[in-house]
């Protein structure tokens, strides 16, 4: 487990958290391949102290980006279940939140993924020739997806966890 504190992050002050956060999760986002704009807005949304979202104006105007990309990428991180489209009464504009548990939104949507490409690998598995290199392959495939959904069973973990962790803190 990574230490929660310490080296020279240690040493930033409440004011620099949201710049130095956002830039730093930008790098790994960007680092797994994706856009670092995409990265500055998830990264800029889980710092906000914003209740009720962030407008695509806002967002732009933060993250140093068109409206267009500011709305191309909020839909991408919305169909990754990282980030919600909220509205406010009397108000036609589109507002962004990202839930306090981001990440467990992200293992339903992770866990659907697994069971669809497990079943994808089940049906094809019928359809190799036994003790064949496709075959086995694909039943690793089955295997490791089945193994990551039924041993792991990480929403389940880590709601254990947060519960454990919330009893604690009390």
């Amino acid at each position: 487990m990574e230490p929660q504190d310490g080296g020279p992050e240690a040493e930033r002050t409440v004011d620099e958290f949201p710049d130095w956060f956002i830039e730093s999760f930008a790098d790994y986002w960007q680092s797994m391949g994706s856009s670092r704009i995409e990265g500055r807005i998830a990264g800029y949304l889980m710092a906000s102290e914003a209740t009720e979202g962030v407008s695509a104006e806002e967002l732009a105007k933060a993250v140093g980006a068109s409206r267009g990309s500011v709305s191309t990428y909020t839909r991408s991180l919305i169909a990754a279940g990282f980030v919600r489209l909220v509205r406010r009464p009397d108000d036609r504009a589109h507002y962004y939140v990202m839930d306090e548990d981001v990440w467990a939104g992200f293992l339903d949507k992770e866990q659907q993924y697994l069971r669809g490409q497990r079943a994808l690998a089940a049906r094809a598995l019928a359809r190799t020739t036994p003790g064949g290199p496709a075959h086995e392959r694909i039943r690793n495939m089955r295997d490791y997806l089945g193994w990551l959904l039924e041993v792991q069973q990480l929403p389940d973990a880590w709601r254990r966890y947060k519960a454990e962790r919330d009893a604690g803190e009390r």
